[in-house]
């Protein structure tokens, strides 16, 4: 009987405080800014923050399980403040956000993250508006599971 290939993630859901985590952030700017972004996240999502690995707070969950047979689980949306930027996990990935992200204000993107340096750069109800999107959007493929 052959195994079944499943997930290798590196990140995966912790016990760790999300408070403690907040509270260790450095430069202090960027704890501050975490904070504002985590009762954002708990207010768009409805959900509890998680953290996955040591320094990525997620808010809902997902598993998946692709035609390779790989499957795993995985933060729904999430954050992460780096020292230089924070890491804004905004789920599916694939969708076109463009007309959302346009009206975002100043930021990077990538396949499913964006970039900010700093939250008065970016308008937060256009990336609340992002967030609820790229849940919306994660729920009707894969079901979103509340943290």
């Amino acid at each position: 009987m052959s195994k079944r290939p499943t997930s290798d993630n590196k990140t995966v859901a912790t016990l760790a405080s999300v408070e403690d985590f907040i509270f260790s952030v450095e430069p202090a700017r960027r704890a501050v800014e975490a904070q504002e972004l985590d009762q954002l996240f708990r207010r768009v999502t409805g959900f509890q923050p998680q953290m996955w690995g040591k320094s990525i707070i997620g808010y809902g969950s997902y598993h998946y399980t692709y035609a390779s047979g790989r499957e795993g689980d995985f933060l729904a949306t999430g954050f992460s403040p780096r020292k230089a930027r924070h890491s804004i996990y905004i789920m599916p990935g694939y969708q076109d956000y463009s007309e959302i992200l346009a009206r975002l204000g100043k930021h990077k993107a990538g396949k499913s993250c964006l970039y900010v340096n700093k939250l008065a750069d970016i308008d937060l109800d256009v990336l609340a508006e992002l967030i609820a999107q790229g849940v919306k959007d994660l729920d009707k493929i894969w079901s979103v599971t509340p943290t």
